[in-house]
């Protein structure tokens, strides 16, 4: 069977909404769990692939939360022998990010919990699971991107950010 995770370096491509990656997520996270014992790991799924009925790059990513009171350096080695390759904080403090497979899978994103990156990951996913229609409008910008950049990760995501901060201050208000 082939998998319907994997995408090639530098390439932006979206597609729709899969029903299996709720299941790759819960697969990939009791791997991470066995591999990380007995380090204490939150782990969530974020990113597009968690929304049901959102079209997603097909990467599944996965917020990793670490206590805050213990150090990162076991969970990056114990990260790195599970077989996801460590990129660094790639120019978000705070967040350490992993990638797995050829083409690329998996993503974690490493932070502690209750970080401002921890709550902005979970309050952005839950947003979009509750507001189809912002659902949809985000499918729909997404779509268009990546048509207009398929080859240009860096303008893709520059060009998600105005959207992304906009439901942030929506769900930001929503909690107020």
């Amino acid at each position: 069977m082939t998998s319907p995770l994997g995408l090639a370096s530098g390439s932006v491509r979206v597609v729709p909404y899969d029903a299996s990656w709720p299941r790759l997520f819960q697969e990939e996270s009791l791997r991470l769990r066995a591999s990380l014992a007995p380090l204490a790991i939150e782990l969530e799924h974020t990113g597009s692939t968690s929304v049901p009925g959102l079209a997603a790059k097909p990467v599944l990513d996965i917020l990793a939360g670490v206590p805050e009171q213990l150090a990162i350096a076991p969970y990056v080695a114990a990260l790195v022998a599970a077989g996801y390759v460590h990129r660094g904080e790639q120019g978000i403090p705070g967040r350490e990010f992993f990638r797995r497979g050829d083409p690329r899978a998996y993503h974690i994103h490493l932070t502690r919990v209750g970080s401002g990156f921890w709550r902005e990951h979970l309050a952005f996913r839950e947003y979009l699971r509750s507001h189809a229609d912002v659902r949809d409008e985000y499918a729909r910008l997404k779509v268009a991107l990546a048509a207009r950049f398929p080859a240009d990760r860096a303008a893709y995501i520059d060009s998600k950010a105005p959207f992304i901060r906009r439901v942030l201050e929506l769900a930001s208000s929503a909690d107020a």
